[in-house]
């Protein structure tokens, strides 16, 4: 048996200092529906498997977690899987622990995967030099990306490039993800590594088939993943060194790195799959207003406003927002604990995968008003973008430094394309009054655009 909540809003402790274990049906059905393989593989691999969306990745269905919440009073279920015991919050009040523990109780990889650039291969570098290195590199993002400012000091370029490239995005009747990706990708090179990479096809097909994962067979694998990186990493560096200032890597070039630890390269690399993410955003979001004829009117009026060309959007920035809560990028997190952990009284070891359903959480009826239905408005909320319930780019340390950019882009194509036109008879069709979907591939999304 397990105590429920309390009234106070703070987490009950499990009874007896018992954990509390998902049954056997419960865990075959985990494994049936949300592998944890799957999660591992991706919280190991490449940042792209996190970052790019996996439309035919299976959810562990929302009933089944409500069902294991109520069950064990919302206390943290271990349950059990091909590769041990994962530590899964249910509960809204774990959520802060979950966001604002330190790298050094809570870390976004195992320990024995991380490295400093120039460490042996099979000896782990220790915690505290990677966290010092995660910590440099992340002041570098922060500074790099603005994380803390509303509008990007390159916001005019930006917007430029923007204009630039969406122009294409109405050129035809119908808007697919192939299209819209070939335009967003063109910018995105822009903006990271400047007007010369705009039509660097062949780099986008290195990155892809890094993300792909290369070719069949470990080894083979493993070679032609670092031929490809090899490749691309040249590639970025020449670009980088020619790169116009207000470019992210113009902008990361600027930085004094005395000791060369803070891979500007391979920062650009991240930047530009973290870019990728935005055609099925955008394709979402595009989908949603369609769907929501008063809300197009209203995004269309403020795009068509003078504050839009300064990059002040924050309807839109509130639909991008929302249509993210809905269908989020990342839609489980994952930490592994460092140290031997306690929750709620029951003691966990090193090394314990703690899954966060960010999906469910976001989307959870029993704490979320409106949780299956796409009200933007939530967002001009008071204290909206620090709320734990909603967290489509995380919270604390673990918070995307790139939010406030990724808004923006996202929004200001947006904006572009409800300009001139109008969006309508979305595919697949939508219901704005009844419960939404729980997933929208982007791949089958098809909207059919005309003029105003």
């Amino acid at each position: 048996m397990t105590q429920s909540t309390t009234t106070r809003g703070q987490a009950a402790p499990t009874e007896g200092g018992r954990p509390a274990r998902a049954g056997r049906a419960e865990a075959v059905r985990f494994a049936a529906t949300h592998t944890l393989p799957v999660l591992v593989r991706d919280l190991v691999g490449p940042h792209a498997r996190l970052l790019r969306p996996e439309p035919g990745r299976p959810r562990w269905p929302a009933a089944t977690l409500r069902a294991l919440r109520a069950r064990h009073g919302g206390a943290p279920v271990l349950l059990r899987g091909p590769t041990g015991p994962t530590l899964v919050l249910l509960d809204p009040l774990d959520l802060h622990r979950f966001h604002e523990a330190p790298p050094s109780k809570l870390a976004a990889y195992p320990p024995d995967k991380c490295r400093a650039p120039g460490a042996a291969p099979g000896r782990p570098t220790r915690h505290e030099d990677h966290d010092d290195l995660r910590e440099r590199r992340r002041e570098v993002n922060e500074i790099v990306l603005a994380s803390g400012s509303p509008v990007h000091p390159s916001c005019g370029p930006f917007l430029a490039v923007i204009a630039d490239e969406a122009g294409r995005l109405g050129a035809s009747h119908t808007l697919g993800l192939t299209r819209a990706r070939h335009i967003v990708t063109r910018a995105a090179r822009r903006m990271v590594l400047g007007d010369t990479a705009a039509g660097d096809e062949e780099l986008a097909g290195w990155l892809d088939r890094l993300d792909a994962g290369g070719d069949r067979g470990a080894r083979r694998r493993n070679r032609t993943a670092e031929t490809l990186h090899e490749k691309a990493g040249a590639r970025i560096a020449r670009y980088a060194a020619a790169a116009e200032p207000y470019t992210l890597v113009g902008r990361a070039r600027r930085h004094p790195d005395p000791a060369g630890t803070l891979d500007p390269v391979g920062q650009a690399l991240h930047w530009l799959r973290a870019l990728d993410t935005v055609p099925a955003t955008l394709l979402r979001t595009l989908l949603l207003l369609a769907a929501h004829p008063a809300e197009q009117a209203a995004a269309c009026a403020e795009a068509r406003s003078g504050d839009a060309a300064k990059g002040e959007l924050p309807r839109l920035r509130a639909c991008v927002q929302e249509t993210l809560r809905l269908y989020p990028v990342v839609p489980d997190l994952v930490r592994v604990t460092r140290t031997e952990t306690e929750w709620r009284g029951v003691r966990h070891p090193a090394g314990t995968p703690v899954l966060l359903p960010a999906l469910f959480h976001q989307r959870d009826p029993e704490h979320v008003p409106a949780a299956d239905v796409f009200v933007p408005g939530r967002w001009a909320s008071p204290g909206s973008r620090d709320d734990l319930r909603m967290a489509p780019f995380g919270h604390g340390a673990g918070r995307c430094p790139g939010d406030r950019l990724g808004l923006l882009v996202v929004a200001a194509f947006c904006a572009e394309l409800l300009r001139g036109h109008r969006v309508r008879d979305g595919r697949p069709a939508l219901v704005p009054v009844g419960p939404l979907p729980a997933a929208l591939d982007p791949r089958r999304i098809r909207l059919t655009i005309t003029r105003r």
